[in-house]
């Protein structure tokens, strides 16, 4: 059974809002010695990764600004690779991108 875009756009915006508030606050010394934090976030960037490999690539083709390979590509790093995951690379990442994919996640969830 296929399951509606919509629930893996909401997937995705649910799991950014997580990541945001359990890093609300931090820097990254903080992050960093929070092993319950990491665990947490990490989660959720597995979600996102997942859920986005599951977006029909209709969707990915008319919302190209949207960074979908690489959150695929951060879910692949840390299933297969989790012994590779820079802490520093999640912290950016939280820092960085994740405010700019929450309203382009909302836009989507409108539109459609």
């Amino acid at each position: 059974m296929t399951r509606d875009p919509r629930l893996y756009l909401e997937d995705i915006k649910q799991s950014v809002a997580k990541i945001q508030r359990y890093t609300h606050g931090l820097s990254f010394k903080e992050f960093q010695d929070s092993e319950m934090v990491i665990d947490a976030v990490v989660r959720n960037f597995e979600i996102i990764g997942e859920a986005t490999s599951q977006m029909p690539d209709s969707i990915k083709e008319m919302y190209p600004g949207v960074p979908w390979y690489k959150m695929k590509g951060l879910r692949n790093v840390i299933a297969h690779e989790y012994f590779g995951v820079r802490l520093l690379t999640i912290w950016e990442t939280v820092q960085k991108d994740l405010p700019m994919l929450e309203p382009q996640i909302e836009k989507i969830l409108k539109e459609l």
